[in-house]
């Protein structure tokens, strides 16, 4: 007589999104270390909703009644990152009781989001509010499992495991439903929304300084200019000395020749000419010619990225190396870029003294949230004594991709 073949082991279930079609495990009668997961999972489903329960309540009462005030909703924001942490709890649970992997949710963009802004995103959060609705709707389902688990204990101890069995499906059901992470889509739209506003305070702040430069450079030298040349042509008039004249005109020609220096340096700084025509590799040379600490450029790419991919990473090195200058005390310095897979890469080196960072304030926060806004990273690697090496990391997007 052959012995019966074996229950199938409980496979997990990665990734299993909301209405996925993840199968569920099928009921039977056998008492295995997962079924007693399971049982184990059924009786603590009482006390956990009770206290999931308790806290959704007090959460949003509390909120509500105190919304006309400064703290409501501060307070219902503080509420709703406690409930993705308590989602997160579940999710554990799940993972070790009842064999349901899920992944963990994107987390929020606080990092690039101000205060206000910050608290928006908490309070709009879809994972924070599915796992309050969560909470809500376990507490009757936790004590009907909780009671049916205890009393199949004594009384129905013959098919405990088929119970057991189809009320985790429940489970499972409730968590792939409710628990698993937001769609690809909200999670962008989540960081779109950070991005949109770290892109268009870099933009107002761009304009700000061309508007400045132009300004105090350019403009006031061609005031200048044109005054100048005011006044040799009523000297001219007046019929005085033509080395006076000379003179005059010879001032305005200097002036001409700074003005026309400062809007080639303007115009440089907001698309340089080399790296249009020339590419990435020229440009960066060009920029490391500027720089008073001698700088070593190694780019190997076999092809030009996008323009835009590129015009990051031109600006990227610019602003370090400019910072090499003004504040490393480097004696050389290096910049590296490469292609690896879909991504391009590129690493400043210097030998100064460290310190750099990514504090609030600082020229390197700056940068790091540039690059962020376009799926980049940015990372600084600069102990006290240095060296310093940075390494910012793009998409690569190839210049026939470009719409």
């Amino acid at each position: 007589m052959t012995a019966p073949a074996p229950a199938p082991a409980l496979a997990p279930q990665r990734g299993a999104a909301p209405g996925a079609d993840a199968p569920l495990p099928p009921p039977r009668l056998a008492y295995d270390a997962q079924t007693w997961k399971e049982i184990a999972h059924l009786l603590a489903n009482l006390p956990l909703s009770l206290a999931g329960f308790v806290y959704v309540m007090t959460v949003t009462f509390t909120g509500a009644m105190l919304s006309l005030t400064v703290i409501g909703l501060p307070l219902l924001a503080l509420g709703l990152m406690g409930a993705r942490l308590m989602g997160r709890a579940e999710r554990a649970r799940a993972r070790a009781l009842l064999g349901v992997r899920i992944e963990e949710p994107s987390p929020l963009p606080l990092r690039r989001a101000g205060g206000l802004q910050g608290m928006w995103l908490v309070l709009k959060d879809p994972v924070g509010w599915r796992t309050i609705l969560y909470d809500l709707i376990r507490l009757p389902w936790g004590i009907l499992t909780f009671t049916v688990a205890l009393t199949s204990l004594f009384v129905l101890w013959p098919v405990l495991p088929f119970l057991a069995r189809g009320l985790t499906n429940a489970d499972r059901a409730m968590v792939r439903a409710l628990l698993s992470p937001s769609d690809e889509l909200e999670r962008r739209i989540a960081e779109l929304e950070s991005d949109r506003g770290v892109v268009v305070d870099t933009a107002a702040a761009d304009l700000r300084r061309i508007e400045r430069d132009l300004h105090d450079g350019a403009q006031a030298r061609l005031v200048n200019l044109a005054m100048g040349l005011g006044l040799a042509k009523e000297k001219l008039l007046e019929g005085q000395a033509d080395d006076q004249v000379a003179a005059m005109v010879d001032e305005a020609h200097g002036e001409v020749k700074l003005a026309l220096q400062e809007l080639r340096d303007l115009a440089r700084g907001i698309h340089p000419a080399v790296l249009t025509d020339r590419g990435l590799d020229a440009a960066l040379s060009s920029v490391a010619s500027r720089c008073t600490v001698p700088v070593k450029v190694t780019a190997d790419l076999p092809a030009r990225p996008a323009a835009a991919i590129e015009g990051i990473a031109y600006f990227t090195v610019s602003e370090l190396l400019q910072n090499i200058s003004k504040h490393s005390g480097a004696r050389q310095a290096s910049v590296e870029v490469w292609r690896s897979d879909d991504r391009l890469l590129v690493q400043v080196w210097d030998d100064g003294h460290g310190g750099a960072s990514l504090d609030a304030g600082s020229g390197m926060r700056g940068l790091a949230e540039r690059l962020d806004a376009v799926d980049g990273l940015f990372v600084v690697d600069s102990p006290p004594g240095g060296p310093t090496t940075v390494t910012a990391e793009l998409p690569w997007r190839d210049r026939t991709e470009q719409p």
